[in-house]
């Protein structure tokens, strides 16, 4: 009998070991870490950073395996047809776990239902920034400024179906101002653009905008979380600026095809934590305005289903469709 079916056969009690019992039996192999994105991206800066105490922890390599396509959906759907024995994981986030899939109409499957959380990785925030040249500093006084336009203004963002676009997209909504979408390729376009004046206002990643913010080229107005984050405390929310009902999130999280085993789930879920408690990995989450918000796997199951929950009904309204 393989490894790996002397795992899946174990009984119960033997499944219920403590995570470092489990390593002799599981994973046996290496195991593929699909990140649906090129190389580079914070998906795969997260999959990489989380490898070395998975690795040392379960005594086999954690590969990183870079499949990018469709918004997400080729290394997603690669995971989702995988054996559901904890060989195959996704590195998702919320742009193609989520917000591609609700305007794109065509996945073949739910994420909801063939998909089995491990944890919650990180946040990365949204942050509403400006040209230094328009004249608000804080979200009212953004907002007077936009009543004032006879065709109100654009806004750009990393492209159709991001976290920056849906950010965008709630923002008109919850204050009824007249706003078109620019959609850029990538972060870097649109805030090359936002520098030049090209487009007075963005919805963009804090890791994008930090830099020229820091040296005056763009004005950040809030951070579109729902509370201040720790990396910048200095920035407020949108809400606390009087926008009621808004925040966006730009996470990343570690995925399974359902059916996985259980304690496979809580081993690994339980290494991610370790990981991201990591001096090294604090500090590397430091560098790219990112934070961590580890989850166990059901408040993972429960965190994406609350997101499908909050967006579905703005996705819908906005009528946001890559089709």
């Amino acid at each position: 009998m393989s490894t790996r079916r002397a795992f899946l056969a174990a009984p119960a009690a033997a499944l219920a070991a403590p995570a470092y019992a489990q390593a002799p039996a599981w994973p046996g192999r290496a195991v593929t870490m699909i990140v649906p994105y090129a190389a580079g991206g914070s998906n795969d800066v997260v999959a990489r950073m989380l490898t070395p105490t998975l690795e040392a922890k379960f005594r086999q390599p954690f590969v990183v395996e870079n499949r990018a396509g469709g918004g997400g959906s080729v290394g997603m759907t690669m995971v989702a047809r995988a054996r559901p024995d904890g060989l195959t994981m996704l590195i998702s986030s919320a742009s193609n776990h989520l917000f591609h899939p609700l305007a794109s109409h065509e996945q073949p499957y739910d994420a909801r239902e063939a998909f089995d959380g491990i944890s919650m990785l990180t946040d990365v925030p949204n942050v509403v920034a400006v040209h230094p040249s328009v004249p608000a500093n804080n979200i009212q006084e953004l907002i007077a400024w936009i009543r004032t336009q006879d065709r109100g203004v654009s806004y750009g963002s990393s492209g159709v179906g991001t976290s920056n676009h849906l950010a965008g997209e709630l923002f008109r909504m919850r204050t009824g101002l007249e706003m078109t979408h620019v959609p850029y390729r990538g972060g870097g376009p649109a805030i090359t653009d936002l520098i030049a004046g090209n487009v007075l206002l963005c919805f963009m990643n804090l890791p994008t905008v930090a830099p020229p913010a820091a040296s005056g080229r763009v004005r950040i107005l809030a951070v579109c979380t729902q509370n201040r984050v720790a990396l910048r405390p200095d920035l407020p929310t949108v809400t606390e600026q009087g926008v009621e009902n808004y925040a966006v999130r730009s996470w990343t999280g570690a995925f399974v095809p359902r059916g996985t085993p259980r304690p496979v789930l809580t081993a690994v879920s339980d290494a991610i934590k370790e990981a991201l408690e990591s001096d090294a990995v604090k500090r590397r989450l430091v560098d790219i305005a990112s934070e961590a918000i580890w989850t166990d796997p059901a408040g993972t199951d429960t965190f994406v289903r609350q997101e499908y929950e909050r967006w579905t009904p703005v996705v819908r309204a906005a009528n946001i469709r890559l089709d």
